[in-house]
């Protein structure tokens, strides 16, 4: 047997991410000999340096947060958290930053793994190393995304946290500064303020969180204020320095402010830069443009899964896209031909559209699905926003003590169905599995008065956001 013959695959996979392994998990699943390569850790940025990091080091914060408002329980939880103790347990959800269990999970599928930088050489064709890896059907890109840095002057020198560090530091800075204002600035400013750090959140427009409806920043910056933050809207970055160790930022206002660490959270781009777009008449470091079974425009060969794409960045969504790229990959290998449009069929990525989940684990949380008010508005649909404080519901008395919190439906007057839903308050991130089922499954008003909350839980929110709708 020959060396190429060694190395041919029915798909081979670029990246060993959340993403790249769900698709090999299906591909495998339907019978198709599979490949994965991975230039760092097998697991990828959500693994070691973005969800589950970020979210073991805000556990504890909104843990001891929910419970500071139960009495009773507030007087016990008084002290500082036990940073060391909540690093170590952040150490082991990464595995220290090792792979593994994961690598055992590729091999428990029947995949085989290639270590090492990936390049596409030609149609169908991969090089890792010395190593050519030939697809029968299909190449999947699911190299996902690097942190963006802007252009100032000298910012290499000045050695920038980016959401690598910002989740992986072993000790809290006594003073951080962070510029941006979406979910990593939000989050990592909440868990470094609660682990010891003192904040300064810097934000280049009006607000936080602005994908999502405007109260969700204004209520995660209020709660960040209250918890010792310093968060400066419409602020921009001039220039940043490093001296003897201390980071000096001059804001756009001449203003200067001193820290020990800063970490830039102002956008993502894509890891395609070095791995052979320009081989097969794609531009290096783009962005791929997919149709909704995520076959890259203008082939019928290769794949964009994931963050690359652009279409949701979220690992959870970039999951549900590697389901279905892997379904249509394996419907096409037996001879399908699958219809060009065919929405929220298991070939269809239908909700990167209509249905995109994400939870912000900020204290209070911000949860939202589908379009906001402004983007329904935008795309054309006659809609209605109904609010509702959470605070009116029984289940929020019983969560904590001057529980503030606020939900909103977004409802299409047409079809009386909801096009959007956003939470904020703590707990919220549970309830936003409903919103979802709701928004994807398109389910009217009307049958939704028969799905009836148990009380006294958060849920009756939904309640609630129904009368309103019903009496206004």
């Amino acid at each position: 047997m020959t060396e190429t013959e060694t190395n041919l695959y029915d798909v081979v996979v670029l990246g060993a991410g959340p993403v790249g392994e769900n698709v090999a998990d299906r591909t495998r699943a339907a019978g198709l000999t599979t490949a994965v390569v991975e230039s760092e850790l097998v697991g990828g940025e959500c693994s070691y340096w973005a969800c589950m990091p970020s979210k073991a080091l805000l556990r504890p914060v909104i843990a001891r947060a929910d419970a500071r408002r139960l009495p009773g329980l507030r007087e016990a939880v008084q002290g500082p958290l036990d940073t060391a103790a909540v690093l170590a347990r952040r150490n082991w959800f990464t595995g220290d930053w090792t792979d593994d269990g994961q690598v055992d999970w590729i091999k428990s599928i029947g995949a085989d793994l290639y270590r090492g930088h990936g390049r596409l050489t030609g149609p169908r064709t991969v090089t890792v190393g010395d190593k050519v890896l030939t697809a029968r059907h299909a190449v999947v890109v699911a190299t996902g995304t690097r942190a963006a840095l802007p252009d100032l002057p000298g910012l290499a020198e000045v050695r920038p946290w980016t959401s690598r560090e910002a989740t992986s530091a072993q000790s809290a800075p006594g003073r951080l500064v962070v510029v941006g204002g979406g979910v990593v600035a939000t989050e990592m400013a909440t868990a470094w303020q609660a682990l010891g750090s003192q904040v300064t959140l810097l934000v280049r427009g009006k607000g936080l969180l602005d994908r999502m409806e405007p109260f969700a920043g204004e209520l995660v910056a209020e709660a960040l204020t209250e918890a010792g933050a310093d968060v400066r809207t419409g602020t921009s970055v001039a220039s940043v320095t490093r001296s003897d160790g201390t980071v000096v930022v001059v804001t756009d206002t001449g203003e200067r402010i001193e820290a020990d660490e800063i970490l830039f959270a102002v956008g993502r781009a894509p890891r395609t830069d070095d791995i052979g777009l320009d081989m097969v008449g794609l531009a290096p470091g783009s962005w791929l443009t997919v149709d909704d079974s995520l076959r890259v425009t203008g082939t019928d060969w290769l794949y964009g899964v994931g963050d690359v794409n652009h279409r949701a960045l979220l690992t959870h969504q970039g999951k549900y896209q590697a389901r279905i790229a892997g379904a249509a990959i394996a419907a096409r290998a037996a001879g399908t031909d699958l219809p060009e449009s065919d929405p929220w069929s298991a070939h269809a990525a239908t909700a990167d559209h209509e249905s995109v989940p994400q939870v912000v684990f900020t204290d209070p949380e911000a949860a939202a699905v589908g379009l906001s008010l402004a983007e329904a508005e935008q795309a054309g649909h006659r809609v209605r926003a109904v609010d509702v404080d959470m605070s009116s519901v029984a289940g929020a008395g019983l969560y904590a003590e001057g529980y503030k919190g606020r939900a909103r439906m977004v409802v299409d007057l047409e079809r009386e169905i909801l096009r959007g839903v956003t939470f904020v308050g703590p707990g919220v991130g549970e309830l936003i599995h409903s919103a979802t089922i709701a928004v994807a499954g398109q389910v009217p008003l009307a049958r939704l008065w028969h799905a009836v909350p148990s009380y006294p839980t958060l849920s009756e929110v939904w309640l609630r956001l129904l009368e309103a709708y019903r009496d206004n």
